[in-house]
């Protein structure tokens, strides 16, 4: 019983070690895909871009580019708080 809970407390640290994490910049392109996310605030609207390039062997083949039209601030039924505005709302990504 001693062995195995040695056993498995060596393997538990062993797979804690990690590897060194590398800067996008430096990342191989030749087969990736590049996702930017950016909000600008113009007037009373707030832009949502998206933008995507695929690469596959050193390729690109295929980029595009979408935006979403908000207004700057939520529209509700209750109070809305003057010091939030679309443009502060955190975005959540989902890779599939």
């Amino acid at each position: 019983m001693k062995y195995t809970f040695l056993i498995i407390s060596v393997l538990g640290l062993a797979s804690c070690v990690n590897e060194p994490e590398q800067a996008l910049e430096q990342l191989d392109k030749k087969s990736a895909r590049e996702v930017t996310l950016k909000t600008v605030t113009q007037g009373d609207s707030v832009l949502h871009i998206t933008t995507q390039h695929i690469w596959y062997n050193g390729e690109e083949i295929a980029s595009k580019s979408d935006t979403i039209k908000t207004g700057i601030a939520p529209q509700t039924w209750g109070t809305v708080d003057t010091a939030s505005t679309l443009s502060k709302v955190p975005i959540y990504v989902t890779v599939q």
